[in-house]
């Protein structure tokens, strides 16, 4: 059983409803925060028609929907976090705008409050280090589709206290999700092998080896990945990918790391994946 009753969530975008439609569902208390009323009214309405999805397939009542939905408030005013055990920042991927946001909530929360952060890239020690509490200051990276994703990476700081680290991991299995301690470092675990991968997989199209089709053929039935390399990337945004490997090769200075002359052309001519409507594939 977790400590932590109620969670205060910074960001209403994919990430934030995601994590507060879990915590809703498992009977945590959410305040849902956002600059906008306009993004709080429109993650209140994914969460509703995620949680009727559910009720199609039988994994949901409507009773246990508007009793999830109830567990949430919205709201526009950092004032309504303060009576959260864990607050959760999940705004956009911005160290800058990251840093300002915890400085905000020093000033807010009591000092026993945790704080975490959603990143995938910027580095948890030197969030950790802008706040008055690196002790109870955490990494909680989850995967997007939050609902249905089991994975939750916890990742320390430097100065992660044990009874933090222990105090969230306990919530992530709350959540129902399987959490993994990883240490401080760029890209952690997860991205640290998968977006090499993808680039990888930009030298071997480049290279001519296979068509498209038939590098994500082998990724998926010879490794049993449910989604290829490069469908994938065309998912996740060319240039994210790109935006990440150029970190690795920052931060690393590793020469394994660098990116595929391909996947930077591409990003150069706009083709960005789906979100384009082109990228290796065409949408």
């Amino acid at each position: 059983m977790s400590s932590i009753q109620t969670v205060g969530i910074i960001g209403s975008g994919t990430m934030g409803n995601g994590i507060a439609q879990a915590c809703a569902t498992s009977g945590i208390q959410v305040v849902l925060v956002d600059i906008a009323q306009a993004a709080v009214d429109k993650a209140m309405a994914t969460v509703a028609s995620s949680l009727d999805r559910l009720i199609k397939k039988e994994k949901m009542t409507a009773a246990e929907k508007d009793a999830a939905l109830a567990r949430i408030k919205g709201s526009t005013h950092y004032e309504d976090l303060k009576g959260a055990q864990l607050v959760i920042e999940a705004a956009t991927e911005n160290e800058a705008l990251k840093v300002k946001i915890l400085q905000q909530l020093d000033g807010l929360l009591g000092a026993d409050v945790i704080v975490a952060t959603n990143t995938s890239s910027i580095s948890i020690t030197k969030l950790a280090a802008a706040t008055q509490r690196p002790d109870r200051f955490i990494g909680m990276h989850f995967f997007n589709p939050v609902p249905m994703m089991a994975l939750v990476e916890i990742i320390r700081g430097l100065q992660t206290s044990d009874a933090t680290h222990d105090a969230v991991k306990a919530l992530a299995e709350a959540l129902g999700k399987t959490p993994i301690t990883v240490k401080n470092a760029p890209g952690f675990v997860v991205n640290r092998i998968l977006v090499p991968m993808i680039n990888e997989a930009f030298f071997v199209l480049a290279e001519g080896l296979a068509t498209p089709q038939d590098i994500d053929a082998g990724m998926k039935l010879g490794c049993n990945q449910p989604i290829g390399p490069l469908a994938l990337a065309d998912m996740i945004g060319l240039d994210v990918c790109l935006a990440v490997m150029n970190v690795y090769m920052a931060e690393y200075n590793d020469s394994k790391y660098r990116p595929a002359p391909l996947l930077k052309e591409m990003v150069a001519a706009g083709w960005l994946g789906r979100k384009t409507g082109r990228g290796v594939f065409t949408y």
